[in-house]
């Protein structure tokens, strides 16, 4: 497989790794939205959360908080943002399954843009819920 995060989690392309467990290394991100913008990726090869295993999937959350936690007191950062992008069109550029987790101050001047859609109704609103509700089924 020619994945780089798997190369990275071999050790085959060098990393500046933040944390290390059995499931999971977090690294630094060579190209980082602000200092300290870290990657939590599992060890295990998925593509993103859509087809993660349940197992490691378990596991990602108290990991996640750990990092969230080490990285705002290190940093003294205002806040943090946490991102997975998802498929091509969700913005993924490395298909194997990872969690960006950004740290933001007050002035940094990063926004996500603030083009909200609206529903046409309330009845529009629940049609949405119902398709998703279905799936889970």
């Amino acid at each position: 497989m020619d994945c780089i995060f798997c190369k990275i989690v071999n050790g085959d392309i060098p990393s500046a790794r933040v944390y290390e467990d059995d499931d999971f290394i977090a690294i630094l991100d060579i190209r980082p939205v602000n200092l300290g913008h870290t990657l939590l990726i599992p060890k295990k090869h998925f593509r993103n959360i859509l087809d993660t295993d349940v197992v490691v999937g378990s596991k990602i959350y108290p990991v996640l908080t750990k990092l969230c936690n080490a990285i705002k007191n290190a940093l003294n950062c205002d806040g943090l943002n946490v991102i997975q992008n998802i498929e091509a069109a969700g913005g993924q550029e490395v298909f194997h399954s990872h969690i960006h987790i950004i740290p933001r101050y007050k002035d940094d001047g990063l926004r996500f843009t603030k083009s909200h859609k609206e529903y046409k109704s309330t009845d529009e609103m629940q049609e949405f819920a119902k398709k998703i509700a279905e799936k889970l089924t």
